[in-house]
């Protein structure tokens, strides 16, 4: 009887081993890629040392971040990736506090890197912030972190974008065709749509998000601070396969290999991609997935400043950088 127990109890331990060492599901919601790699992440073999092990990765995709912290809130999802507007009326709005910030992802306008352009044509007379009164600004979104951008600057000229211009709403893909037929005064213009030679033809920057906000959190990975503190270990390899699919897709000798990862998965030609793509015409992203708290404070004290939050918003409270250093500190480049 006393074998039998000895045996009963062997087994339920080496049970309990294995629904221990079972790996944990990371389900990541997204957006847009290439500005995101989540959907993306393992191009090649080897890159993933923990992927299958100590984690498995879900990816989803959304069609807006509205529809992102609904998921999250709801436990649909694990981590959404957020711009600070989205992050800030998630906080704020939905009242999801129990937000953190781990991963950076995109950041516009950080030293030679790309920046969101703000077009005009070239036939409109339009030669500074103050010749936009009475005219039309089209933007992606009311709220969104490209219409901010523009009516910040426009307040900072001493224009009030709710009364002083007509604003519609319309899709960043058909942003040049509005400027083109001149259905819009300004546009707001991301890639890879800036890059379009018919509207470089007749239109061109008339400021841009760096020169209204600096640099901006546009894109960095959230999670609920329960979620981060079950299971850290496993967020932690998450973030070193991260990283080291980053390095291998900023590394200009796997260029051609990363545009056809990118229009293989986005079923799109490589031309739209090669010309930009990782590297300094795109937007920034830190080898590290450091964010910049600073400049996120600084984004969402614009934000508050414009209406769009109630009330000031402590970025540092919301930001757990540790993760992202540990993974850092196994990747050696």
């Amino acid at each position: 009887m006393i074998r039998i127990i000895v045996a009963a109890l062997a087994a339920l331990a080496l049970g309990a081993g294995a629904a221990k060492a079972e790996p944990v599901k990371i389900r990541v919601g997204w957006l847009l890629v290439p500005a995101e790699i989540t959907p993306i992440l393992f191009p090649e073999p080897g890159i993933a040392r923990h992927e299958g092990k100590s984690y498995v990765l879900e990816t989803t995709r959304f069609q807006g971040s509205p529809l992102l912290i609904n998921a999250l809130a709801a436990g649909e999802i694990d981590v959404a990736p957020f711009g600070y507007s989205s992050f800030a009326l998630a906080v704020e709005n939905a009242g999801m506090t129990n937000l953190r910030i781990f991963a950076d992802e995109d950041r516009d306008g950080q030293g030679p890197h790309f920046t969101t352009q703000y077009l005009v044509r070239k036939d409109s007379g339009i030669t500074k912030i103050e010749d936009l009164k009475g005219k039309i600004f089209a933007t992606n979104a009311t709220g969104s972190i490209g219409d901010m951008a523009a009516r910040f600057m426009m307040k900072r000229h001493g224009l009030d974008p709710a009364k002083d211009v007509t604003t519609v709403e319309i899709a960043l893909p058909n942003m040049n065709a509005m400027i083109e037929e001149k259905k819009a005064d300004l546009v707001i213009s991301v890639l890879p749509f800036f890059l379009d030679p018919k509207v470089q033809d007749v239109a061109h920057t008339l400021f841009t998000s760096k020169d209204a906000m600096g640099p901006t959190e546009i894109s960095f990975l959230t999670a609920k601070a329960e979620f981060l503190q079950k299971n850290r270990a496993a967020v932690v390899d998450f973030l070193e396969d991260y990283l080291r699919a980053l390095h291998w897709y900023n590394d200009p000798k796997n260029h051609a290999a990363v545009v056809k990862a990118i229009s293989d998965f986005m079923k799109a030609p490589p031309e739209r991609f090669s010309s930009w793509v990782f590297t300094e015409r795109d937007y920034y992203r830190d080898p590290h997935a450091a964010v910049d708290v600073a400049a996120l404070q600084r984004n969402i004290d614009a934000q508050q400043k414009l209406g769009f939050l109630k009330g000031p918003l402590d970025a540092k409270k919301y930001v757990d950088p540790a993760l992202a250093r540990e993974a850092a500190k196994r990747v050696p480049w």
